[in-house]
């Protein structure tokens, strides 16, 4: 029904009516006591029909236009008086082409007596499809942001004001309330990394060089993660940086795999390197050992007298006798590789420690030697039991057979944890070894330093391979006459 339907307007009013039918707004009159429309023109065109092709009723509107998901709102938008005595609200209305989003603005009559409702509404559906993809645009962009643990950040250089995307607080792991200045944000890398980032971003405003650094990251949390820090310089037309943009990345789940492929590239290469030396050290001193025994036993044959013979024959014996040494070392080192496949175990520091201190007892009393322990930090361990055995009774009979003359053997081992990985301190105050001299051959095997007549070099070989074999490391610092101290990094 359009406006003209019941109305018989001046030319004055023709000429309103004919403006009001033909604008692209579609134009409806409410009266609330009879639910009674009124159409105009306009109205019709903007759903795509002729005036007079559907029915012009309240029913019709609500029951077969109005989105059945947006009857409420609308209710309620031509219902509620408020301030501004203008209500506005977005609904869906089934156009000649399907449901399309409109605005509807509606009014009620200022005079009390005229229960009457009057408003437009205008099709938005073209802004609405543009609101939807550039949110589902965001919405992608966000949730990659969050699968690839990627935030922006940006400096205006003027203020040097910082601003961090969602996504960076995430990493920082504090609250997105929280204002971080440059100097907060450069404080949560770890300390010896920060003069770096200084430098960076230093070096960015100078020169307008873009950086790109991998390096170590204490959250809020107190987490150690790795982080890929990033930026270029935006530069205006006289070549000045006006600001920096950048992205920060939580990248710690894959460097820890590089690191951990770094680890393993490299404990192979000083394993190889070690076999080969082993092998070269196995077959020479199988080889004199072996041209030792060839010669005493010519020389036995071709000796006639009793009383030389038996002197040769000694000789074969002592051979013999450092030979089948030799080979049990050889044993205890396949024995190694061979143990590697055995099935680790929670062991209790302590628990070890208290049985190879048993088990070496006289040896202690008899130099009076004073051993103290603590594992409290760290008490236990998933490891191969015979393998921390003998870390303990190699380390403390090194300890005990190089001692100092002057004084008791003082003996200290503790350990800790430290970034997710279990370390023991094993250290003394006995003779030492000078480092400069020595100490690229420390853990070499039959390696000796000092001129103890039991004295094997053995010992800290195998303890060595032991620790190297379970992916650890073994480190020493030493000062001759001081002592000597031992970091075993054990997992």
């Amino acid at each position: 029904m359009s406006f003209t339907d019941d109305h018989n307007p001046t030319d004055s009013a023709s000429q309103f009516t004919h403006v009001v039918n033909n604008t692209n707004a579609g134009i409806w009159e409410f009266n609330i006591n009879t639910n009674e429309v009124k159409w105009y023109d306009g109205f019709y065109r903007v759903l795509g029909y002729e005036p007079g092709e559907i029915e012009s009723s309240y029913n019709y509107f609500y029951e077969h236009l109005l989105y059945h998901g947006d009857k409420a709102a609308y209710i309620k938008s031509i219902t509620e008086r408020n301030q501004s005595n203008i209500s506005t609200v977005q609904i869906r209305l089934l156009t000649k082409h399907g449901y399309q989003w409109f605005e509807s603005s509606s009014q009620r009559s200022t005079d009390p007596s005229i229960p009457k409702v009057y408003g437009f509404i205008v099709n938005i559906n073209a802004y609405k499809i543009a609101e939807y993809h550039a949110a589902q645009k965001d919405l992608w962009f966000n949730e990659a942001g969050k699968l690839a643990k990627v935030a922006l950040w940006e400096i205006e250089i003027q203020s040097m004001n910082l601003t961090l995307s969602k996504e960076g607080y995430d990493i920082f792991e504090i609250s997105n309330t929280v204002t971080l200045t440059v100097d907060e944000a450069i404080s949560f890398f770890e300390p010896k990394y920060r003069p770096q980032v200084s430098n960076a971003i230093e070096n960015i405003l100078k020169s307008c060089h873009a950086f790109d650094l991998e390096l170590p990251f204490r959250t809020a949390k107190n987490r150690v993660i790795w982080v890929r820090f990033k930026a270029i310089p935006i530069i205006d037309n006289l070549g000045k940086c006006v600001s920096i943009r950048g992205m920060l990345q939580d990248i710690n789940e894959s460097k820890k795999r590089e690191l951990t492929t770094q680890s393993s590239l490299t404990l192979s290469h000083d394993q190889n390197k070690r076999l080969q030396n082993f092998a070269y050290m196995v077959s020479h001193n199988l080889r004199s050992h072996t041209g030792n025994l060839d010669f005493m036993v010519n020389l036995y044959t071709e000796t006639d007298s009793a009383e030389e013979k038996l002197e040769v024959f000694e000789h074969i014996k002592a051979i013999s006798s450092s030979l089948n040494t030799t080979v049990k070392h050889l044993e205890e080192i396949v024995q190694i590789q061979a143990e590697i496949n055995d099935d680790k175990t929670i062991i209790q520091f302590e628990t070890i420690f208290k049985q190879v201190i048993g088990a070496l007892q006289s040896n202690i009393t008899d130099v009076d030697a004073q051993v103290e322990f603590d594992f409290s930090e760290s008490p236990e361990i998933n490891y191969i039991p015979a393998y921390l055995e003998s870390i303990f009774q190699n380390l403390l009979t090194n300890a005990l057979k190089y001692r100092q003359q002057t004084h008791a053997p003082l003996i200290k081992c503790y350990t800790f944890q430290m970034n997710g990985h279990t370390y023991m301190i094993f250290e003394d105050n006995g003779v030492g070894i000078d480092l400069e001299r020595h100490g690229d051959k420390v853990f070499g095997m039959y390696k000796t330093f000092h001129k103890n007549a039991d004295a094997k070099g053995i010992g800290l070989f195998i303890t060595r391979s032991q620790v190297e074999s379970l992916g650890g490391t073994i480190k020493i610092e030493s000062t001759v006459n001081v002592g000597t101290k031992f970091t075993l990094k054990l997992t």
